[in-house]
């Protein structure tokens, strides 16, 4: 897994913008305006933060703890830091990317939620 690859996943998503509102090394993915995603850019090995269901984020860690840990910098209730290059597939990495996405439409108003299934 390498970082176009990611990025091409994450704009392939509906209502997906990218943006650096932290610093020119932090690439955000938002979708609404809301962040699902995000990864420094000079880190090595590539690392991935995604938003996750509390109590699946406890056995995601516990199951893959050398590739996912509790998000640095952030909720660790909420997020994770997904290390693609541990010990998880690429189809399961983008079923975490899918999940964190999913984790955000699912709390956005019923109007957003509308104006997104219009896109």
């Amino acid at each position: 897994m390498n970082i176009e690859v990611y990025r091409d996943y994450c704009l392939a998503k509906k209502g997906v913008t990218e943006h650096f509102p932290f610093d020119e090394v932090t690439l955000v993915f938002k979708v609404m305006g809301k962040m699902f995603a995000l990864c420094g850019l000079e880190r090595i090995p590539f690392q991935v933060n995604l938003k996750c269901d509390p109590e699946r984020s406890l056995e995601l860690r516990e199951e893959y703890s050398e590739a996912i840990i509790g998000a640095w910098h952030m909720s660790k209730k909420h997020w994770n830091t997904v290390i693609p290059e541990g010990n998880i597939s690429n189809d399961f990495f983008f079923e975490l990317i899918d999940h964190s996405y999913e984790m955000v439409v699912k709390g956005l108003t019923k109007k957003m939620q509308q104006e997104l299934e219009g896109l």
